[in-house]
């Protein structure tokens, strides 16, 4: 997948379009950042000789441009890593990488590897037969997996550019014992092999899918961070504890469930808690809803179906009456007038009935008209 203005060729090699953007062409977006620093004019001659290169999955590391390559967003390099070459693709360049060096606590030091060069036709065609082995490799062995008994679930497979390395991205739920299986993996493909755990979330992340917001999954296009969400934050949004509705697709909470919570606990921070019905002459009044952001909270008697939504301030000062043993005679001193509220907010809705109705009441008057002069013409 690629697009006509990166030249990007067959098999989704970009070439780099310089717009230090994203491509809305799928693969080529996936954890993208973009370099808002790019056009910025930064006092001094010296740059940062660090980039940020991006490979299979999202994942990405830090290399050192030790040769003064001239290096674009997009451009695919070959890179240094652990007994071997690897290719990856440019992500990021410049003092933009400093910043993400520092975010991730990363040292400046000399275990930063080097990038080789930009990777050319020969490493790109003999890059691709080695992705070409990757979908074989994943079937067959998870037919060794199936065979061995093993209980681990194996998501993808990565193999290094220079084809003598490949790792093997699995989760599981306890720990697995598969020095077996590295020995039939090493001896069947002819490769060493690195079997790497990973979360839940981490897998739904690299394999991708579309969330029930009708987007692409968080996990898979920006976010890279992953914290611990509970239910308490689905309580405090007061949200239904459906785990069906509350669950993504890796089966654990929705990361989206912690993007709103700092607002809803600013916004509670009004909020009484109610440990007791509100005590008035008329009876108790037991709480029904909460309305967060406009403060409005809903009672009702008992033996009775109609709410009153109150204030509030107004629960407020019934509370402070309660903890001094006095009930108010009702809860109507400072209720909310709803039915305004509903006439501002279906005021078109209003208008659009009464020019209906008008219009039917001229028919009903143009029907009678006719009918009287086809009286009188009989007559």
């Amino acid at each position: 997948m690629g697009c006509s203005t990166c030249s990007s060729g067959n098999g989704a090699s970009v070439g780099g379009c310089q717009n230090n953007g994203g491509c809305g062409t799928g693969a080529c977006n996936k954890m993208n950042v973009f370099d808002w620093l790019s056009n910025m004019d930064l006092p001094g001659n010296n740059t940062f000789d660090i980039v940020e290169v991006k490979f299979k999955g999202g994942r990405k590391e830090f290399f050192r441009n030790t040769d003064d390559l001239e290096l674009v967003t997009g451009d695919p390099v070959v890179v240094d890593v652990p007994n071997g070459h690897h290719i990856g693709y440019v992500s990021l360049q410049g003092e933009l990488v400093r910043l993400q060096m520092q975010k991730k606590k990363i040292a400046n030091n000399d275990d930063i590897r080097k990038v080789y060069r930009v990777a050319n036709e020969k490493d790109m065609e003999a890059f691709h037969k080695v992705l070409n082995r990757e979908m074989p490799t994943l079937y067959r062995t998870r037919k060794i997996i199936e065979e061995l008994k093993l209980t681990m679930k194996l998501s993808d497979v990565e193999y290094q550019a220079d084809n003598n390395k490949a790792t093997f991205y699995y989760s599981a739920d306890s720990r697995v014992d598969f020095r077996e299986l590295i020995k039939i993996l090493a001896g069947e493909f002819k490769i060493r092999v690195e079997m790497r755990q990973i979360s839940l979330r981490q897998e739904a992340g690299r394999l991708g899918g579309i969330g029930s917001c009708g987007r692409e999954l968080c996990c898979s296009t920006w976010l890279s961070d992953f914290k611990s969400v509970s239910t308490s934050a689905a309580r405090y949004q007061n949200l239904s504890l459906n785990p069906s509705k509350l669950s993504g697709q890796c089966g654990r909470l929705k990361c989206c469930l912690n993007y709103e919570l700092e607002t809803y606990m600013t916004a509670l921070e009004d909020i009484p808690e109610l440990d007791a019905p509100l005590q008035t002459k008329a009876g108790p009044a037991t709480l029904q809803k909460t309305d967060i952001f406009r403060k409005i909270m809903w009672f009702s008697y008992e033996k009775e179906n109609s709410w009153i939504p109150l204030k509030v301030n107004r629960v407020k000062e019934i509370l402070e009456l309660n903890r001094k043993k006095i009930s108010p005679d009702t809860l109507q001193d400072n209720a909310v007038s709803t039915q305004s509220e509903q006439d501002v907010l279906n005021n078109d809705l209003v208008k659009m009935d009464k020019k209906y109705q008008n219009q039917k009441k001229k028919r009903k008057k143009k029907k009678s008209g006719k009918r009287k002069n086809r009286n009188r013409k009989n007559d």
